[in-house]
């Protein structure tokens, strides 16, 4: 593994060792078929009545589909076309990260014992997720209520296509004894030998999934409705409006793809979870950015307090609100490129292939860099209009310090990622010829970032 001398010695040597970036784990197409998809439903479902008209469909008052019925749906537009580019233009299922050996054919004896094994594995911890959510009152209010209700009808589902996939699947697994293996060996056989590692490696894989799965799935159905119910006068009233749409729909690419993502954490995909973070400090780090721990919103970090967004202090000044709104809806854009450039396998807190295109190629943290700019260049903290210059101040140190949250979320997912050789090679790469470390080194006059957080070879990988 190199070190930060290491790397600050291959950095100075300028553009001549420039090498060629590493290979992306997914390829740009993905994350484009799925932008596709998406937009084509958008548009099935904003102008619904009138495409049943031209047709001559009866289509009654129903109106615009802005559902949250019509919002999975989109989810479903936008996932399918990644998972059909994924397996038949990259062929995803033939990586060797997978851990499958198509080839391999165990007959159904052999690998029984193993699945159902497995299967209590995985069921008890389905059962654990859900008592989580049944404990949790603030699952069953707001937003979470459509989650929960979802979640609930599709798991009988989940319960039932479990069975066939996993006695599938384990014929086909080089190694099919993982921590669901590991766990569900714990729970059947009492006292026997088990990996304790991987066991802790199955729990914080699945409590990301089950944390983030639910948000996601909360926030897509009012994301999409603001989309599809606002009339297009409305949103071309004025610069503010038309820019605040415009982020909202780039927001609308952010979060489906995200969901997507987090569902589909599956093998022969290519995109299961190698690796969960294994620092409680990037636990930390991460969960204070969501409900129910966030710290921002409402919260002790919240650093809009008598403030005004920029809608209100550019009002009355069109040209100056319609260039400002552009490099907001710049900057957000960059952060859904980001998600975007995942494809099916975005995910916090996890480690399920290096990313290295788009805009990666020009810093190793894109979506980190743009959503924090937007939030100050949108809020404009050090603005106020009650409390005077005395809460101007607090904003801006607390927008600070929200920033700073982010930075050491960086910092902590890198130490995670560098545990893996394709990710130091990329973080060399990166330091020598992305574009952001590159413009830093010129600003500060140092090759190599001030912090760099070096892996615990204590805890190491389990893939």
């Amino acid at each position: 593994m190199p070190n930060l001398s290491a790397a600050i010695d291959a950095a100075d040597a300028g553009p001549a060792a420039r090498e060629t970036r590493p290979r992306s784990a997914v390829s740009a197409g993905v994350g484009i078929v799925g932008l596709i998809g998406l937009f084509s439903y958008l548009l099935i479902a904003r102008y619904a009545p009138e495409i049943a008209a031209f047709l001559g469909i009866d289509w009654g008052g129903r109106g615009r589909m802005d559902g949250p019925v019509s919002a999975i749906a989109s989810v479903l537009a936008c996932g399918v076309p990644m998972v059909l580019w994924s397996l038949f233009v990259d062929k995803v299922h033939r990586n060797p990260s997978t851990g499958i050996d198509w080839s391999l054919r165990r007959p159904w004896r052999e690998t029984l014992d193993i699945s159902l094994t497995k299967l209590a594995g995985l069921w008890a911890t389905w059962g654990l997720i859900a008592l989580g959510y049944a404990t949790m009152r603030y699952y069953w209010s707001g937003q979470y209520e459509f989650s929960m209700e979802l979640l609930a009808r599709v798991a009988p589902w989940l319960l039932l296509v479990s069975v066939p996939y996993m006695l599938w699947l384990d014929r086909r697994l080089v190694d099919p004894r993982d921590g669901c293996y590991a766990f569900g060996r714990w729970l059947i056989a009492p006292g026997a030998p088990v990996d304790g590692r991987a066991i802790g490696h199955h729990f914080r894989a699945w409590a990301v999934k089950g944390f983030f799965t639910a948000f996601m799935l909360s926030i897509v159905p009012g994301n999409f409705s603001s989309l599809v119910s606002v009339s297009m006068s409305e949103v071309l009233a004025n610069p503010y409006m038309t820019g605040l749409w415009t982020i909202n729909l780039l927001y609308l690419v952010d979060v489906h793809i995200a969901t997507v993502g987090y569902i589909l954490t599956l093998k022969p995909l290519d995109a299961h979870i190698r690796t969960a973070n294994p620092y409680g400090m990037a636990w930390v780090a991460a969960l204070i950015c969501y409900p129910p721990f966030i710290l921002m919103n409402g919260g002790p970090l919240d650093y809009q307090v008598g403030g005004a967004d920029w809608g209100y202090w550019l009002a009355g000044h069109d040209t100056l609100m319609a260039v400002w709104g552009a490099l907001l809806v710049g900057l957000i854009a960059v952060y859904a490129w980001a998600t975007m450039a995942f494809g099916i396998r975005f995910s916090n807190l996890t480690h399920r292939g290096v990313i290295t295109h788009g805009p990666y190629a020009l810093t190793r943290h894109p979506a980190y860099i743009s959503k924090n700019l937007s939030w100050w260049v949108g809020s404009l903290p050090f603005l106020v209009t009650s409390g005077g210059w005395v809460e101007g101040a607090r904003n801006t140190a607390l927008l600070a310090l929200v920033s700073s949250v982010y930075y050491w979320r960086a910092k902590t997912e890198e130490k995670h990622l560098l545990a893996d050789p394709a990710y130091q090679a990329y973080w060399s790469w990166a330091q020598k010829n992305a574009l952001v470390p590159r413009l830093f080194a010129k600003l500060t006059g140092r090759s190599a970032p001030l912090i760099r957080l070096e892996p615990d070879s204590r805890v190491g990988p389990v893939a």
